[in-house]
């Protein structure tokens, strides 16, 4: 994990920032072809710097952005935004991952990650918020 600096307009940022589902699919298509190994090999250097605010959105942003999307969607949505913690800088997160609203937007459906999903995020992750957030 590397550490990005502090960005003072990044309070700012988030709250004009607006999610695009034509991203989130492409984060999508890129944990259902297996290819979160090098997430800078497949992202522009300028996207990964222009989606930084999206590692830090609130809660309501994220449960509207998934509600079109499907529990596999979402799912995969939780491997890619593990790994890009761990890979990209400047996309850490803490108690504040996209992975902790997502899985509550699971448990909401009634469709709660498995244990097969919680292991794989233990195995890719040393943020210790991961999947359930601030206790």
């Amino acid at each position: 994990m590397s550490v990005g600096a502090w960005d003072p307009n990044q309070s700012a940022e988030s709250d004009t920032f607006t999610i695009d589902q034509t991203l989130l699919q492409e984060f999508i298509s890129l944990s259902e072809k297996q290819l979160l190994d090098n997430l800078s090999a497949h992202l522009t250097q300028a996207k990964i710097n222009q989606q930084i605010p999206l590692m830090t959105l609130a809660k309501e942003r994220w449960w509207k952005a998934a509600e079109p999307l499907s529990t596999q969607q979402i799912n995969h949505l939780i491997r890619f935004f593990t790994v890009a913690e761990m890979q990209l800088s400047g996309w850490e997160a803490g108690s504040e991952s996209p992975v902790v609203w997502l899985a509550k937007v699971l448990r909401q459906r009634k469709q709660p990650l498995e244990k097969e999903q919680l292991l794989w995020i233990r195995a890719h992750s040393d943020n210790r918020f991961l999947p359930n957030g601030a206790l």
